[in-house]
């Protein structure tokens, strides 16, 4: 019989705004990516329309980096609507399967390959899309600019109603830099398994992103104040974390799954710090040094398995 100690350890690998460094930016198109290279599952981001419509974006006004008009014509920046201020229908009519060209969009993802007549999708279609497959969904708002988007509590209720239509609250990590979506959501539903998403900036201006928590309560430490919101992961930037930040979150019973590990040096340090999962533009390249770690890949049912 084998040692269950011997086995590789797992780590979950997620593709994120589907998996951008591949494919367009969250579009179904970039979500096909996910299945074909059998990962854990997808990051993506969401807003809400004037009709109540939770789409799959990751700004809360049309990217012009990526977004073309009917005539296909390249978006304006000045000329970039709120989703807030359009219809769903009005969306549908932007083109977003391409980058532009010359941007410094398209100079930091050469080999993404363009789907040209990509749309922006609803987030019913991307759960029917990642059918079988972990979700991790980022509600987008912004505390220093709240005329940008829906309150975080209509945002929340809104992608929860979506959720349990579709019966995926048990897959669903819901994430947010502003912990103010991350308690609306317990609110609504508390089996909803939430993650503490931080960057430096967030972090620099805590008071305004952490729900009101005081990060000084707790010594200063993220991961402290991620348990006391009673989520139970901790999506830190990777150029930041430390692994005494990694080893006191496990202790605290918390699962860490940095964002944007792109590079291989950056690969090797966070499978050697012991994450419990890496959220990658180029998941191609990650699956690769997990496979070099000797560990395995973790398959879809990780965010069910974690404690909640």
């Amino acid at each position: 019989m084998t040692d269950a100690a011997a086995l590789p350890r797992s780590i979950a690998l997620f593709g994120h705004r589907g998996a951008r460094g591949l494919r367009p930016e969250n579009t179904i198109e970039g979500f096909a990516a996910i299945a074909s290279l059998d990962l854990t599952g997808a990051e993506f981001d969401v807003g809400l329309t004037v009709d109540d419509v939770v789409v799959v974006h990751h700004d809360p006004r049309l990217n012009p980096d990526i977004a073309r008009d009917g005539a296909g014509n390249w978006l304006a920046p000045e000329a970039a609507p709120l989703l807030r201020a359009q219809r769903f229908a009005e969306l549908a009519a932007y083109d977003v399967g391409r980058l532009r060209p010359g941007s410094d969009y398209a100079a930091r993802y050469p080999a993404q390959a363009p789907a040209d007549g990509a749309r922006i999708p609803t987030l019913d279609a991307v759960i029917e899309a990642l059918a079988g497959r972990d979700l991790l969904v980022e509600v987008k708002t912004f505390p220093d600019h709240p005329d940008r988007t829906a309150t975080p509590e209509r945002m929340a209720a809104a992608v929860i109603d979506t959720l349990r239509r579709h019966r995926a609250i048990g897959r669903t990590l819901l994430f947010a830099f502003d912990w103010r979506v991350l308690r609306a959501a317990a609110a609504i539903e508390p089996g909803l398994r939430r993650c503490g998403l931080t960057a430096p900036d967030t972090v620099e201006a805590a008071p305004l992103w952490l729900g009101g928590i005081d990060l000084d309560a707790f010594g200063g430490q993220l991961p402290r104040a991620v348990a006391a919101l009673g989520a139970v992961c901790w999506a830190p930037f990777h150029g930041t974390l430390q692994q005494s930040e990694v080893r006191e979150a496990h202790a605290l019973g918390l699962l860490v799954l940095p964002w944007t590990v792109n590079t291989a040096e950056a690969f090797d340090r966070m499978i050697g710090f012991g994450v419990d999962g890496m959220i990658s533009d180029r998941p191609d390249l990650a699956r690769d040094a997990i496979a070099r770690a000797g560990l395995q890949l973790a398959a879809p049912g990780f965010v069910a398995a974690a404690p909640g």
